[in-house]
């Protein structure tokens, strides 16, 4: 279907045409204007006029017409081409401008696009690096943890072993105690062998006392001149059932519980070689008149 520059084109071309014959019949008009084939004859006796009728100028008008006619068709023809052309580098202009607007938008898609990418990856790495210094916070957390769970476990340990220490010194002490307490009623038991004790009875209250001596640990409450009457049940072999302050005590509450306690810790009162004085309850009186 023909543009409308082209139509326009066309319809000046056929307004040319018109134009050339309108020029053509206009100079054939003006140059038949003085010819007049038709004369009045003159009331003059016998002379006869003629017209000559030039028609190679007729000729020539209408050659010159025709070759106007040409040029302007000819010029018709070649503005129509220009205008073609014109045309032609129009569309090609507007053809090459759609291209470079495709391709400006093409770019900045490309761009947008390269933008989107550097920014997802800009994203990706904080996200990765935050988690790395979430992973290192929490390596740090758990060796700080770590570090406080082995600083309680050695303080533990150490307590442990300060309080196992303190329980062999206690233990230790308790052995010395006991071990002066056998002197003691070695002593004590030497002195009735010399005399001081007549009779096997006497031995035997002895025997109780430096047996419940031996395994009594005093407490610092407890003062020279300390005594305490316990009323002691057993059966033979000297098994102790149970023991009991049945009497006058003049030591404190923690010197009671420290005697009925030694009596208890010993188990068995001596029995071998004091059979004959055996009693199933006896009233032991305790005596601390000091070191």
């Amino acid at each position: 279907m023909p543009a409308w520059p082209e139509i326009f084109a066309r319809l000046r071309a056929f307004a040319g045409a018109i134009g050339v014959h309108l020029l053509m019949l206009a100079l054939v008009v003006l140059g038949t204007m003085n010819w007049q084939p038709f004369r009045k004859p003159q009331p003059v006796g016998l002379t006869i006029e003629a017209v000559i009728v030039d028609t190679s100028e007729i000729k020539k008008q209408r050659d010159e017409a025709r070759a106007a006619v040409e040029r302007e068709q000819r010029k018709r023809e070649r503005d129509a081409e220009l205008e073609k052309q014109r045309q032609r580098e129009q569309d090609r202009k507007q053809e090459e401008q759609r291209k470079q607007q495709q391709l400006e938008a093409q770019r900045k898609r490309e761009a947008q696009d390269r933008l989107q990418q550097l920014r997802i990856e800009r994203e990706r790495k904080l996200e990765e690096e935050r988690q790395k210094q979430q992973r290192e916070l929490e390596q740090v957390r758990e060796q700080r943890e770590a570090a406080d769970r082995q600083r309680k476990l050695e303080a533990e340990r150490l307590k442990q072993l300060e309080s196992r220490k303190e329980q062999e010194r206690q233990e230790q002490q308790r052995l010395q105690q006991q071990a002066e307490a056998q002197r003691r009623a070695e002593a004590e038991a030497r002195e009735f062998k010399a005399g001081q004790v007549a009779t096997k009875r006497d031995n035997y209250q002895a025997a109780i006392q430096a047996f419940v001596t031996q395994n009594w640990l005093r407490p610092p409450t407890a003062q020279p001149g300390l005594r305490c009457t316990l009323k002691i049940v057993q059966i033979p072999g000297g098994e102790i059932i149970s023991a009991a302050i049945s009497g006058k005590c003049n030591g404190d509450e923690a010197t009671r519980r420290s005697i009925l306690a030694a009596v208890e810790r010993g188990g068995t009162l001596p029995y071998r070689g004091f059979e004959d004085v055996f009693e199933r309850e006896i009233d032991f009186i305790f005596i601390y008149d000091g070191d």
